[in-house]
């Protein structure tokens, strides 16, 4: 029998995934205070169903930054899906073409800008670690244009890297162990992948000058730098704290998204990411602020469990439980749903 839920799936994807690699897409940062906050955040926001209300119909279509998905359930970009299956980003391609829903492409995917986008049903947009030679970021954000994705997401939460003391134990290095597609054919001259790049205020407007592309900002927590990024004129913000992999002690991003939310009012779209994992913290986040949600590492389990297919089924899971939530609320539609939904304990 196939899990029915998307906890169901970790310790299916545990035992076929090596235990170094396991620790890399699991871990957090220090003692993993941050991790777990993610999770245990959506516990403390209750909601307030509406009753009386025709439900028979649930309609989760919507729209991200002009393009038309599904449901407000997207893939993050997340590294080397190959540790949990061969075909790795083709395969979660192909799953949320499926599905008919988004996939953020990582700079340090398995297989390359192009490759994915040859396999992509739904729409990409590519996620940008920049390079400490600017000529490298700007080849990558120009390939990804070049190929048919639709935005540019600049993660800005890791002028450093967190300190992953799972990854220290077990003596992890990222390029020692994966094939980073995008940086097999760098120019003699040019580093490859470099991880330490303290990127600035500069940087957003540097990438404006290089790509017309929509540009998000992934990383954000707290109003203020949500306002620096409107006056912008970025067209989204990913609200997140990475997994609980940077800062641990940071905020859960579901914590971060009100004040978000009010601060922004409306002038980009917002997004969340992290700790997601039943329809009914998709609900609680479209209702205190973000258009979208994106999924990540239960995407990595169901790749492990069963390939394509998995992926594709921890979407219809999630799905599947938004509609019923949606119902159950009294909510048949993406448009009914606001701050009077839920309540902070």
């Amino acid at each position: 029998m196939k899990p029915v839920n998307l906890i169901e799936y970790e310790p299916l994807a545990q035992a076929r995934v090596e235990a170094d690699a396991w620790d890399y897409y699991q871990g957090g940062s220090d003692d993993e205070v941050t991790l777990r906050a993610n999770r245990s955040a959506f516990e403390r926001i209750r909601l307030r169903p509406r009753v009386l209300i025709d439900a028979s119909k649930i309609d989760t279509r919507t729209t991200v930054l002009g393009a038309p998905i599904s449901m407000p359930i997207m893939i993050a970009p997340m590294a080397c899906h190959v540790f949990a299956h061969p075909e790795a980003e083709c395969a979660t391609a192909r799953a949320a073409g499926q599905e008919e829903t988004l996939m953020a492409v990582s700079t340090v995917a398995n297989r390359t800008i192009e490759e994915i986008a040859e396999v992509a049903g739904g729409p990409l947009w590519f996620q940008l670690y920049t390079n400490e030679n600017p000529r490298v970021s700007e080849r990558l954000v120009q390939r990804a244009d070049a190929a048919g994705y639709r935005a540019v997401i600049l993660t800005v939460d890791t002028p450093r890297l967190g300190r992953r003391e799972r990854d220290i134990r077990n003596q992890f290095k990222l390029e020692a162990r994966s094939l980073l597609a995008n940086f097999q054919e760098a120019v003699a001259d040019e580093p490859t992948f470099s991880r330490h790049v303290t990127d600035t205020w500069e940087t957003v407007d540097w990438l404006r000058t290089v790509t017309k592309l929509p540009l998000l900002l992934k990383g954000i927590l707290t109003a203020e730098d949500a306002l620096l990024a409107v006056e912008r004129g970025v067209e989204g913000i990913i609200v997140s704290n990475h997994g609980g992999r940077q800062l641990d002690g940071s905020l859960a991003a579901i914590e971060a998204l009100p004040e978000i939310a009010e601060a922004v009012a409306g002038r980009c779209e917002i997004y969340l990411d992290g700790g997601v994992r039943r329809g009914t913290d998709v609900l609680k986040a479209l209702a205190l602020g973000a258009r979208a949600i994106f999924i990540g590492r239960p995407i990595l389990w169901g790749l492990a469990v069963d390939g394509q297919e998995g992926a594709r089924h921890i979407l219809q899971l999630l799905r599947n439980e938004l509609e019923v939530a949606m119902g159950l609320s009294g909510c048949p539609t993406l448009a009914g749903i606001n701050r009077s939904l839920v309540k902070i304990l």
